[in-house]
């Protein structure tokens, strides 16, 4: 029997930082592991890199990425809530959407995702992360709207002060 997995897309923004609360929540309440997911691409796009492959460039913005889903927890929570079992995933991918659908693969996950103010224009050269998902998703997804304010509960101990990270790198296919 697979595992209740609860997978949040994370980037950093104000939108992404209330969708992570409320995965933290849905975690707790159905007992399952968080899985935040920051996607990331190198600089340019991959077609960019492709043409100009440079290493040790690509080392330093997948740190950049492990450091900035590290921040969003730091924002949000303080550290890592040391009550949850969390699994970070930090992903490369051209696309957001079709890497959250491609983790939370499993019907009984639940993908949480912020819904973001986006203009027009954006959403037409970059598309709806949220509705992706929405559309393409095999289990349930939660929008989260943004919040004014989101709640900053008190601060708990960082999980790296007493356990190993979970943070794993993926490459996603382009």
């Amino acid at each position: 029997m697979a595992e209740n997995r609860v997978v949040v897309g994370v980037n950093g923004s104000e939108g992404s930082l209330a969708a992570l609360h409320r995965a933290a929540e849905e975690a707790r309440r159905r007992d399952a592991v968080l899985v935040p997911v920051l996607v990331w691409h190198p600089v340019g796009g991959e077609m960019a890199y492709r043409s100009h492959p440079c290493p040790p460039l690509l080392k330093q913005w997948q740190q950049a990425a492990c450091d900035r889903l590290d921040s969003a927890f730091d924002r949000a929570f303080g550290g890592r809530p040391a009550d949850l079992r969390v699994e970070p995933l930090v992903v490369r991918a051209e696309k957001p959407g079709p890497a959250l659908v491609g983790i939370a693969d499993q019907p009984s996950d639940l993908l949480v995702v912020g819904t973001g103010k986006q203009g027009r224009l954006a959403r037409v050269l970059h598309g709806s992360v949220s509705r992706y998902c929405l559309a393409h998703a095999r289990g349930a997804v939660l929008g989260v709207a943004p919040t004014a304010q989101a709640p900053m509960p008190a601060p708990t101990q960082r999980a790296e002060d007493t356990e190993p990270s979970h943070r794993a790198a993926l490459s996603a296919a382009a």
